[in-house]
């Protein structure tokens, strides 16, 4: 295998791990900009690596997506963390997540990221296995996902209805939001 391949392939494991959803082959190769055909030999090479007993990560197809994920047989240890992440609180980040998602949801990822700034990847995730929030298909763009809260979220908030939460008007139309997630409004 050439430098060039594992380059590539590297690249598309650190994708594939920061986006944290399946990523198809042709959204891989613009990100790149390399083409397919070169996607797929990395690829290849990502999943003959992952095949060793020393891996705990494995490559998820359907298609032409393609995701990174912990392997099978690993599920049990796996599973206990992720109960044990369930039953401690809610970090900064989390929270962060949870507020835009409440007060801003239906909202896709990129623009969560661009509100708080930061990757929201892991705190999705996290709000997702609790079911505070829900995740459905972006009719604008099917290569995204849009967040809402969860009727579980309105259960333990004891809310009827977004309306209910404090300051819901003038927070969900905040112009500074609006602002930041279209990129018009610096950090500063």
């Amino acid at each position: 295998m050439s430098a060039k391949q594992r380059t590539i392939a590297s690249k598309i494991e650190s994708l594939l791990f920061l986006h944290g959803e399946p990523l198809s082959h042709t959204r891989l190769s613009k990100a790149l900009s390399v083409s397919e055909a070169e996607v797929e030999v990395a690829l290849e090479t990502l999943r003959e690596r992952y095949e060793t007993p020393e891996s705990g990560l494995t490559l998820i197809r359907n298609g032409n997506d393609v995701e990174l994920a912990t392997r099978p047989e690993n599920t049990p240890e796996v599973e206990a963390m992720l109960v044990a992440d369930r039953e401690e609180t809610l970090g900064k980040a989390t929270m962060e997540t949870l507020a835009v998602v409440t007060y801003r949801g239906p909202v896709t990822r990129a623009s969560i990221d661009a509100i708080r700034g930061v990757n929201s990847s892991f705190a999705l995730r996290n709000l997702l296995l609790r079911g505070l929030i829900d995740r459905k298909p972006n009719p604008l763009d099917a290569r995204e996902f849009e967040y809402t809260p969860s009727f579980r979220l309105f259960e333990l908030l004891g809310v009827g209805s977004l309306e209910e939460l404090p300051e819901y008007d003038a927070l969900s139309c905040d112009s500074r939001l609006v602002a930041r997630e279209t990129g018009q409004l610096s950090e500063g």
